[in-house]
């Protein structure tokens, strides 16, 4: 048998308590995930504060476009890691390292056809959203720089959902703490000291995820002997590619189709105008922040189940969905009494005190939306659990009912009611989602309990 290579940061999820396992996996995820989110949202705070309102809006309100676009690429990074953290759970080790090499193909092809395809559509999608000609160019000139670099964030993406599959959550969190760093550095000497409008956000982001990307790879060739890929390893196989391929574009799509309901309601929040562009913006921000512990929990329950589904261990995924579900339910309601209560002064970040109005969008949002968190929460949870099984089908079909609920309030209440109905699209989407996870996990688990008792009966 293969050892794993001696490295300490590799996690096998298969033994040990499960709660311990889950919340030592998803606490360095979660602030992973702040991390992350923290380009963009210093990309918003230095606009704000130093550029104005218009650019608060123009940075903002890409946030769903934006999401929709490397939401892609998360997505299928984490569905290729899943089939990852599978063979790595069977020991399989050499069939691991295929996976990954035939994932990096995959990953390089979408990012350049990705970022083709998206300069070419640029200025019609925004128009599709309705953007005024008065905030145009500067939207359209911070969206292409971020196309350009997509084949970083792939890259980053991809290695750090290798590391993830095989239980490291904590490095990829280091990089990204250092990029992030450098991302508002470079945001204040762009903007303030060179004297860039928006672009120098965009740059600033590019170059900080690049050297994310660098950093993890430097630390897999020198800590990771197990991902040290040789020459068969990428002998072009595409009856691999295509499993990858049918984990990677369910959850791929599924991040797509949730982004397009949120570009459905920014694009009917553009037409309020700028004030209400910039309060939602605000809002979205914080919310993103809070609901990071969501994706945390999500991501590691989808390398833990994915580990115990390899190893045969069905027992322990059902107990681990089980605790994790508590825990996101106590963190739901801390998240809606902070929202609730105080999301109107944490705007502030983003917002002056004078913006009275755009305080008052922001606060009109989380009263609108606070007692749907946990819904929320739950999405992730079983959309990742299910995932992690291997089964892609279904928590697409979540994202379909997702898309569908927004839209259906979108085209119901936009234009007919005020600024709240709007926000009323993202309760009705959370709750829709679910529709099609819940029944269908406890189908599955119904299913394997059914085949293990009929097995034990046998022998």
């Amino acid at each position: 048998m293969e050892k794993n290579g001696g490295n300490s940061t590799i996690r096998d999820m298969t033994s040990g308590s499960p709660i311990k396992l889950i919340i030592q996996f998803m606490i360095p995820m979660f602030l992973g995930n702040i991390f992350q989110q923290f380009y963009n949202i210093a990309d918003s705070i230095v606009a704000g504060q130093f550029l104005g309102v218009r650019a608060l809006a123009a940075i903002g309100s890409t946030g769903s476009l934006m999401f929709f676009v490397t939401g892609w690429l998360n997505g299928l990074s984490s569905g290729f890691a899943i089939l990852v953290a599978q063979w790595f759970g069977a020991k399989k080790y050499d069939r691991m390292r295929h996976y990954v090499a035939m994932s990096i193909y995959l990953m390089v092809a979408f990012a350049v056809s990705m970022t083709i395809g998206f300069e070419i559509a640029n200025r019609p999608i925004l128009h599709l959203m309705n953007y005024s000609e008065e905030i145009m160019p500067d939207v359209t000139s911070y969206m292409g720089i971020i196309y350009a670099g997509l084949i970083v964030t792939a890259a980053y993406n991809a290695l750090a959902a290798f590391l993830r599959a095989l239980g490291d959550s904590k490095s990829p969190l280091y990089f990204l703490i250092i990029s992030a760093v450098i991302n508002v550095l470079l945001d204040i000497v762009f903007i303030i000291y060179v004297g860039m409008g928006v672009e120098g956000c965009a740059y600033a982001t590019v170059i900080a995820q690049a050297i994310s990307a660098v950093l993890c790879l430097i630390y897999i060739v020198k800590k990771f002997p197990i991902l040290h890929l040789k020459k068969e390893n990428f002998t072009v196989s595409f009856q691999e590619m295509g499993k990858l391929l049918a984990l990677g574009i369910p959850m791929a799509l599924q991040f797509s189709i949730t982004a397009i309901g949120v570009i459905v309601v920014q694009g009917a929040i553009n037409v309020y105008g700028e004030n209400y562009m910039a309060g939602f913006s605000a809002a979205g921000k914080l919310q993103n922040i809070f609901s990071t512990v969501f994706v945390a929990f999500g991501a590691t329950i989808a390398t833990y189940v994915g580990q115990n589904r390899g190893a045969g261990k069905m027992d322990r995924v059902k107990q681990g969905v089980r605790c994790t579900q508590l825990m996101i339910l106590v963190y739901s309601v801390f998240a809606m009494l902070i929202l609730y209560f105080l999301g109107r002064y944490m705007a502030l970040l983003f917002i002056d005190a004078s913006e009275i109005q755009v305080l008052g969008v922001a606060e009109t949002y989380f009263h609108t939306v606070f007692w749907c968190y946990p819904f929320l929460g739950s999405i992730f949870l079983y959309r990742n659990a299910l995932q992690g099984l291997g089964y892609g089908l279904v928590p697409m079909v979540g994202g379909i009912f997702e898309l569908v609920a927004r839209t259906g309030i979108i085209m119901l209440l936009a234009g007919h009611t005020s600024f709240a109905g709007v926000c009323l699209a993202d309760p009705a989407a959370w709750i829709s989602a679910l529709i099609p996870l819940i029944p269908y996990y406890i189908y599955t688990m119904r299913k394997w309990e059914k085949q293990r008792k009929a097995q034990m009966t046998a022998n």
